[in-house]
Order: structure tokens, then sequence, then C-alpha cells
């Protein structure tokens, strides 16, 4: 079924064109680069999956609790509207809801995709250009998974959230090679891990707990790239240079935040936007999940040595600044094991399944010779 006849709003003209800005940029050293970059470019080739294999699409979804999402979750619990809805209307609640949080990660995929392509045109050394060239078929792995769990599962897609887009538009439209990692490498993939983890270390239901291991370990790799990457770059940049980049940061986390309300969802159940960003601010459960939302995001930019008082003061302002000394390697190498436990428990699982088919089969041939 075309994508257009799922959405639940309109989602405007079928293309959206960010005019492209600055130079592609052509190496002539094809033999020299740096030891850790081309090791995770190693890294990269070798973890490629097929996304149509590596996932057990045959597990069934139920569209209205495709998540298990606790009641608490749900921004109009214990309000005068949960209480008026139905088992029924709840269900219909959480499939918008599920439909809207996938949906944004759907469309920051082709994003990535699309960023990731840009690098590879725009960055001047050869090694990054190699890993980049590794992360656009990520990207594209991810975008067709999950738009494949939104087809097939769920139903329903949503547009893009508007603050996400101002913030791929602001990346894209930059002519500096370093604001596509900046904008998608630090702060879009940096948001997106963080929400990604939230959903895959609670959701009760197998396949997407599944994809969302999956496509972190893919995305541990790119946030490392990002901080290899401008780490370097950015210990040779001026102090007003830096600033720059500062605000840049600033201004995108600020759109990031404003962009988890889910708005959208409650507005399609009859409530008054002004009120549906009322609710969605002073629900407890998801003020928790704003805040942890920075947990990838804030070590990153401190990390890359992007930690100016201002940016600092937007931090507290959030108050995420803390987060700045959590231990980002862990983080990321926990990504890659939770996803390899993943893969060694289906793995035995298929085994003891063939195994049990053998001996089957053998037991049934002892009965027909007897």
């Amino acid at each position: 079924m075309p994508t257009y006849d799922l959405y639940a709003n309109d989602p405007g003209e079928p293309l959206w064109k960010v005019p492209a800005a600055g130079a592609a940029r052509f190496s002539w050293e094809y033999d020299d680069g740096r030891e850790r970059l081309l090791s995770l470019y190693q890294k990269g080739k070798d973890k490629q999956w097929d996304g149509q294999l590596r996932i057990d699409w045959d597990l069934q979804v139920d569209p209205y609790d495709s998540l298990g999402t606790p009641e608490e979750a749900m921004a109009l619990y214990g309000t005068p509207y949960w209480a008026k809805m139905s088992e029924r209307e709840k269900g219909d609640l959480r499939r918008h809801y599920a439909s809207w949080q996938f949906s944004q990660f759907l469309h920051g995929e082709q994003g990535a995709m699309i960023c990731a392509a840009r690098i590879v045109e725009s960055v001047p050394d050869m090694d990054a250009k190699f890993y980049s060239a590794t992360q656009t078929m990520d990207e594209a792995r991810h975008a067709e998974i999950y738009g494949r769990f939104l087809h097939e599962k769920i139903g329903m897609v949503y547009p893009i959230n508007d603050n996400l887009q101002a913030l791929l538009g602001d990346t894209l439209r930059d002519s500096r090679w370093d604001m596509p990692y900046l904008g998608m490498q630090v702060l879009i993939e940096g948001l997106a891990l963080a929400a990604f983890g939230m959903i895959r270390d609670t959701t009760t239901k197998p396949l997407p707990k599944q994809i969302l291991a999956y496509v972190m370990q893919d995305e541990a790799r790119h946030v490392a790239f990002g901080r290899m990457a401008l780490r370097d770059y950015y210990r040779q940049l001026t102090d007003a240079e830096l600033r720059e980049r500062e605000e840049f940061v600033i201004e995108g986390c600020y759109l990031m935040r404003d962009r988890l309300r889910g708005v959208e969802v409650l507005e399609n159940f009859g409530i008054p936007k002004a009120e549906a960003e009322e609710l969605s601010e002073r629900s407890e459960f998801l003020q928790l999940f704003r805040r942890l939302l920075f947990s990838r995001i804030v070590p990153c930019v401190k990390d890359i040595g992007l930690w100016g008082k201002r940016l600092q003061q937007a931090y507290v302002d959030m108050g995420v600044l803390e987060m700045g000394d959590s231990n980002l390697d862990l983080l990321m190498a926990q990504d890659e094991e939770i996803a390899e436990q993943l893969d060694a428990e289906r793995f035995a699982v298929e085994e003891r399944q063939r195994v049990a088919e053998v001996e089957g089969a053998i037991e049934a041939g002892a009965e027909a010779e007897g």
C-alpha cells in the first residue's frame, strides 16, 4: 500500500527539496588515514547485515499495543480525557503514539542517509569518505526497516515533525563540511539513540526490541565516527568558530526538546493544540523521557570540545548539565552487547528447533521400520 494512504495527517508535497550548499571535495591521497578511523571503517564493512533476514518479521504485532506501553506513559493518563476513554480508544491512542514515534525515527533515518551521503561528498579526508559510505548503507537499511514496521505492523504513518524538519534543513543548508556531522551525528543521532534505547529497554514486545537493538548496534559506530572526526577538527578552530558551532548546538537542542511532545497525536484526538502542549509538558513520564533523551548528546558535545559557558548554561536550563560526565564509551559498548546477546538467544532457539526436528525425523523413521 502506498505510504500516502497511511498518513494520519496530510504530509504536504511528496518531495521536500533542500538546496545544496558547499563544495564537493576530492582527495588524491588514497593511502593515508587515521588508524582509528580506518579500523572503524573495517568494522563498518564487517558488521553489514540484511534487515530482511536478521529480523524475525513473522513475529506478530498488535497494532493497538505494539510496544507494551504502560498507561502511565500516555500524556493523557490521569486526566479527565483518560477517564472518559474506552479501552478501544486507549488502544487507538497507543497505536497513534507508536506510529508517531517510529515515523519520526523513519524520517530521521532518511535524513541521516542524506547527511552521510553529504559527508562523503564534502569531507576532505579519504578515510572519512570511506567510513561515511558504509554509514550511508546503514541508514538506508534503518529507513527500510522502520518503513516496513510501520507499513506491515502498525498500518499508520505520521508526517515529519516540524522541529525535526527545521533542524535537518539547517544542517543540510550549511556550507561548512563539518555541520552534517554536528547536526546529524551528534544531535539527531544522539537523541535518536537515547529514544531507541529507552524503548528497547522497556518494550515487552520482541519485534520492536529486535529492530531497535540491531539499529543501535550500527548507531554506536556512527556516533564514534562523529566524535573522532569532530574532535580532531575542532582542535584547529578559533574561539569564534567554536562559539558559532555552540550556538548551533544550543538552538538544535531546544528544537529537539520541543520536538518530543507528540502534540500532533493529541490534536488528532480532538484536543486543542495549546491544551495538548500543556498536557504533554505536565506529564511526569514525558518530563523524564525528554530529560533522559539528552544522555547521549551532552557527553558527546563535551567530548568533541564544545563546552563554552553559554552552552553549559543552556544545559543547566534543560536540567541535563550533569549528563556531561556520563561514560559514552560504556553506553556504546552496552548497545553492541545487547544486539549480540539477542543474536545468541535467537540462534540458540533455532538450533534447539533444528535438533528437535532431526530427532523427530529419526524417531518417525524408526517407527516406520518397526
